[in-house]
């Protein structure tokens, strides 16, 4: 593989150890968002679409092959975070996995269509949402499928159907 990402406007090939540019905002350097531009131009064109009030590129030196390698080794590595309970008066912490393990194993992207979320949260609640949020909420949603492909295989289907998801509706 000789290549280390995919511009994201135009989808050219950014090689290892290439020039590429990245946008100053910190909303387009997030990991899951991880925008790279293997030109100013094309940097340039994004800045329509993101509407920026203030930007402007930088420029960075991609990793080579072995240092990519070991970043994505390392970013395998189950996370944990420690949680304050209820008992945080005498100090006692509990640790939560990050991962539940109900959940088999598959890719990892977000499920929930972020401006609707935020969109729906901000009209009823008149709230703003933290990007933070979905990632949860993927995962509940993954849980919650999990549960509903096993209702459908106890009734011999290989199809869900909205009756395989009432065990979340309170009768």
């Amino acid at each position: 593989m000789a290549t280390w990402k995919r511009c994201s406007t135009c989808k050219k090939d950014i090689a290892f150890e290439a020039t590429y540019y990245l946008c100053n905002v910190s909303t387009c350097r997030r990991k899951r968002t991880g925008m790279v531009f293997c030109s100013v131009d094309c940097w340039e064109a994004h800045l329509p679409l993101m509407r920026h009030r203030e930007a402007w590129a930088e420029e960075e030196k991609a990793p080579s092959a072995a240092q990519w390698e070991k970043e994505q080794a390392e970013g395998d590595k189950p996370k944990r975070r420690v949680v304050a309970g209820a008992a945080a008066k005498d100090a006692r912490r509990r640790v939560v996995g990050a991962k539940p393990t109900a959940v088999p194993q598959g890719p990892r992207e977000v499920l929930i269509v972020a401006s609707r979320l935020k969109h729906f949260i901000k009209e009823v609640w008149g709230m703003n949402t933290s990007d933070g949020v979905l990632d949860p909420l993927s995962e509940e949603v993954r849980r919650v499928c999990v549960k509903a492909v096993e209702n459908a295989k106890e009734d011999g289907r290989k199809t869900l159907l909205d009756r395989d998801f009432d065990f979340l509706v309170k009768r």
